[in-house]
């Protein structure tokens, strides 16, 4: 698995990710394109199609400095306890589909299912129509994508790797703004048990002091 370098914070010990995200979709609808666009603002023409890399990249996202971890799965799409490692460490998923590629698109459902279904949890996501670039080819409209993406409660984003723009960013500020919200939810729920339980042992050792007396 190739990585960047790993970033530092002021103690000198390596600062664990605000957001790890997995990028999915069915091979040659544009993962790498992507992730590379965004992490460098440029467009790879020749990339190897089976290479897993991962990248920690520090951004701002809303004024605040995020570190994200990005796993292009470019290379694991048919190795099922891989990819199954990959979902299990994810926070968010990148789901890209080419609007070229309606059979892409129509593996989009199943993909989710797979992900809700291993998580336990509906995921966090953002659904990506890549490819804009090519409307004269174009097999899957923009309100079918619309659509899925109300389907499956997430935002929607139409792009292209090869042309840019500030959507290629968003997107993937978006899912880190989604994943925060979702590990706040849950830190919350944590404390609030946590909590209860204290409670609920003082009660009892209450009632122990109350029936000595």
């Amino acid at each position: 698995m190739n990585s960047s370098t790993l970033t530092m914070n002021s103690g000198g010990k390596v600062k664990q990710p605000d957001s790890k995200i997995v990028v999915m979709g069915k091979p040659g609808v544009g993962k790498s394109a992507l992730v590379v666009r965004f992490l460098t603002k440029r467009f790879i023409w020749e990339y190897d199609p089976t290479l897993e890399c991962t990248y920690k990249h520090p951004t701002n996202v809303d004024d605040e400095p995020v570190l994200m971890e990005i796993l292009d799965t470019a290379g694991i799409q048919e190795d099922t306890i891989h990819r199954e490692g990959s979902v299990r460490w994810a926070d968010g998923f990148v789901l890209v589909y080419a609007i070229n590629d309606r059979q892409s698109f129509e593996e989009m459902v199943k993909m989710k299912e797979y992900l809700d279904d291993l998580k336990k949890t509906n995921v966090q996501c953002v659904l990506v129509g890549n490819k804009v670039d090519l409307l004269h080819e174009r097999k899957v409209e923009t309100t079918e994508g619309q659509t899925l993406a109300q389907d499956m409660a997430c935002a929607f984003f139409e792009t292209s790797a090869s042309d840019g723009g500030p959507d290629i960013s968003e997107l993937f500020h978006e899912l880190h703004r989604e994943v925060r919200r979702r590990k706040m939810i849950e830190n919350k729920g944590r404390r609030r048990s946590s909590a209860q339980q204290v409670r609920h042992v003082f009660n009892r050792m209450l009632n122990k002091i109350g029936s000595t007396t």
